[in-house]
């Protein structure tokens, strides 16, 4: 199926949708928990240099936060007794995937739902030229909204324009393709919104 949408101001923003079928390692669960009345031993695998360890509470409000260091296994103690009673959760900030795993903490103990783990894969998105290439699974078929912004650099007042947007749904694997075309010199930005978060992509021309 092909969409296309002409914009008279900054020329043509052609957009062509298909579905294939996107593959993603999908890894076994990637948090080790070790509690005991004290002490928390949180042990992740297969991290790497530069993802983004974090806790944070039911608000979203970050408590924690480390920066990986080096790549491999990743093992370290946390004191969680201490925090006040409510809902958090451990968050690994990955390439293209945001892990979670929720706890507790109510009278000092505290308690995993190692169940409720979830993964979310992040849009993944490809640039050769002026084709932007959008992929992104979702294996609980999430929506997702796409918004697509003009950036005029010929003019320091100028507010990004919306060229077009779309929401995606009742699907697992989509895949995207833009062709970004614009008569005056300038950049775009894609803003990915889905479960909850907000992604973008920044296209410098």
């Amino acid at each position: 199926m092909k969409n296309v949408l002409n914009n008279s101001k900054k020329g043509i923003l052609m957009v062509t949708m298909f579905v294939t079928l996107l593959s993603f390692a999908n890894e076994v669960s990637l948090f080790k928990i070790e509690n005991d009345a004290e002490r928390t031993s949180l042990t992740l695998n297969n991290v790497k240099q530069g993802n983004l360890l974090s806790i944070k509470d039911d608000n979203g409000i970050i408590l924690y936060k480390e920066l990986i260091l080096q790549s491999g296994i990743y093992t370290k103690g946390f004191d969680l007794t201490s925090l006040p009673n409510g809902g958090y959760i451990f968050e690994l900030d990955k390439d293209v995937e945001i892990q979670t795993i929720p706890f507790t903490v109510l009278s000092n103990t505290v308690t995993f739902k190692k169940e409720m783990e979830t993964t979310i894969f992040k849009p993944v998105t490809r640039v050769k030229g002026d084709v932007v290439y959008v992929s992104r699974l979702s294996l609980n078929k999430a929506p997702m909204e796409i918004a697509i912004y003009f950036i005029n650099t010929e003019s320091v007042f100028s507010k990004p324009e919306l060229m077009y947007s779309e929401k995606i749904k009742d699907t697992e694997n989509a895949n995207r393709i833009y062709k970004l075309t614009g008569k005056n010199k300038g950049n775009y930005k894609i803003v990915f919104t889905t479960e909850g978060r907000i992604f973008t992509k920044e296209i410098n021309n």
